[in-house]
């Protein structure tokens, strides 16, 4: 597969004010019982439709862990979990990867694979855009206020150029914006 045709994209789910999670971790909160009219109904066709259009995920370990204890949505597309820790694979479509965040991107999966997710861990995240890894970042914002917690972006250290590439309301209340990120 060409590489250039290859992106990859940052997903994260986000309370209003920009929390990942609770402090104690937890994200039990990620759910919405909201009401909005004008929105999109999250369908089971719709939601599919979207898995598929993914071919390959890239995660932390607690992003990894939550994944585990929620169910696994991500069927047998292949799963790259970054960690420094020696695991117990769970599940077959899993590779566990402890070296240069780089190379992994660009030589290992962009060669192979033409729509990559990067989803959740905000050391991940800063990684990949500090190092210009990522094309867009998709973020759905749950119609929650936190307070504290976890931060989605948390002093990446430089300045990034975004573009507005869609808007998404959904019928719970969720909004999904997906941005391009401009390549200087």
């Amino acid at each position: 597969m060409d590489s250039k045709i290859s992106k990859v994209t940052i997903h994260m789910v986000s309370s209003l004010d920009g929390f990942i999670a609770k402090k104690d971790g937890s994200i039990s909160w990620m759910q919405s019982t909201n009401n909005y009219e004008k929105g999109i109904h999250l369908t089971d066709e719709y939601i599919t439709d979207f898995l598929k259009s993914i071919d390959c995920y890239i995660m932390g370990s607690r992003t990894y862990e939550h994944a585990l204890e929620l169910g696994w949505p991500y069927a047998d597309v292949p799963v790259f979990v970054l960690t420094h820790k020696d695991r117990e694979k769970e599940k077959e479509k899993v590779e566990f990867y402890s070296g240069d965040l780089n190379k992994l991107i660009n030589e290992k999966l962009k060669p192979n694979f033409k729509n990559i997710w990067m989803v959740g861990g905000t050391m991940l995240t800063k990684e990949c855009l500090r190092l210009g890894l990522a094309d867009e970042i998709n973020i759905t914002i749950i119609p929650i206020i936190l307070g504290d917690g976890l931060l989605f972006f948390d002093y990446i250290g430089k300045e990034l150029l975004l573009h507005l590439k869609d808007v998404t309301a959904f019928k719970d209340g969720m909004v999904e914006l997906c941005y391009e990120i401009r390549k200087e």
